[in-house]
């Protein structure tokens, strides 16, 4: 009963104690995470330029990668760019759990179970679409990359900057993107869409499925287009699973 009786400055009151429960949190990974430079870039961040990652080995690839740093700060404000972006993937499910909360006293008791539950997926999905850019589409990418040259004359030598752009923009739009079976499911919940409205638009998914791949992977050539365009449909297809009928 008291929820039903809040104020708007109550939910805003609520709201700002989140937020400042989420950003103490978050600071505080941060601040941990700056400590670990050498485990951070060692052995995650750059171990994809590397000839023994897990994908080169797997695929039998001899590649690697010899990165080199042009700019006087860039070392340290890519340090300072990675602390924040894995603090953010580390304290992703409190984030979640923030949200969820803040929320919750706005649904109906019918919707709570359903959102909730794809609250608690929520963080699943994102993982493991951090796993997917990480270990498959990153790899591919840079093999494609790392061969493509205009013209013989010209040799490739990348910079330390751009691998991280490439390494950081790769990874997060695949978790971002793998939460698309939970907004699904959340409108499922609150009786948005439907399953039967899913197949429907299936034909329609797969062509926009396929330009979201093309978008995700630039380099263009058929087998990257493939390797991301396969787990995104398969992604739809799961949605349709979590859906209500």
């Amino acid at each position: 009963m008291a929820e039903q009786t809040m104020t708007f400055w109550d939910h805003l009151e609520d709201l700002r104690k989140s937020i400042m429960r989420m950003a103490g949190v978050y600071i505080l990974m941060a601040v941990v995470l700056f400590f670990f430079k050498d485990f951070l870039f060692d052995d995650v961040i750059l171990a994809p330029s590397k000839k023994d990652f897990f994908f080169y080995r797997l695929v039998g690839l001899d590649f690697s990668l010899s990165l080199v740093n042009i700019e006087v700060s860039a070392q340290f404000m890519i340090h300072m760019k990675v602390t924040f972006i894995c603090a953010l993937i580390l304290t992703f499910p409190y984030l979640v759990f923030e949200l969820w909360r803040f929320v919750a006293p706005a649904l109906y008791e019918k919707e709570k179970g359903a959102v909730r539950g794809a609250f608690s997926f929520a963080s699943v999905l994102f993982y493991l679409g951090l796993a997917v850019g990480y270990f498959i589409i990153l790899p591919v990418m840079l093999n494609f990359f790392a061969g493509y040259q205009v013209s013989a004359d010209v040799p490739n030598t990348f910079s330390l900057s751009s691998y991280i752009s490439l390494f950081t923009s790769t990874i997060m739009t695949f978790g971002l993107v793998f939460e698309f079976p939970t907004i699904v499911a959340i409108l499922s919940a609150l009786g948005l869409v439907t399953q039967e409205m899913m197949r429907e638009y299936r034909r329609h998914a797969i062509c926009a499925v396929v330009i979201v791949a093309a978008l995700i992977t630039p380099s263009g050539d058929p087998f990257s287009l493939l390797v991301c365009t396969v787990p995104l449909y398969m992604l739809y297809e799961f949605s349709i699973f979590v859906c209500r009928k």
